[in-house]
């Protein structure tokens, strides 16, 4: 993720996931309240600056790869298109 962009809750969410790591565990390894992290996978509220580098920074070191639209990932993984009204999840 370059300086400047914003990590979105589904990026969040798909990070945490792809470590096997809980809303608690995740929080606790970035230094931050685990209702911090709830709240924003869930859209309730959105993340200061500070607490979203401590995230990324934690999510990072445990090998996550922020990509930003356009860019190709180093290794296996995800990713999501952009929202179309003719796509649907099944």
């Amino acid at each position: 993720m370059q300086q400047g962009s914003r990590m979105t809750p589904a990026q969040l969410r798909m990070a945490r996931s792809a470590l096997q790591l809980g809303v608690r565990e995740l929080a606790e390894l970035a230094g931050i309240s685990f209702t911090t992290v709830s709240r924003f996978e869930t859209g309730k509220s959105g993340l200061q600056h500070s607490t979203a580098e401590a995230l990324r920074k934690a999510l990072e070191a445990r090998g996550i790869q922020f990509l930003e639209g356009g860019q190709v990932a180093e290794g296996v993984g995800v990713s999501l298109r952009p929202e179309t009204s003719s796509q649907s999840l099944v």
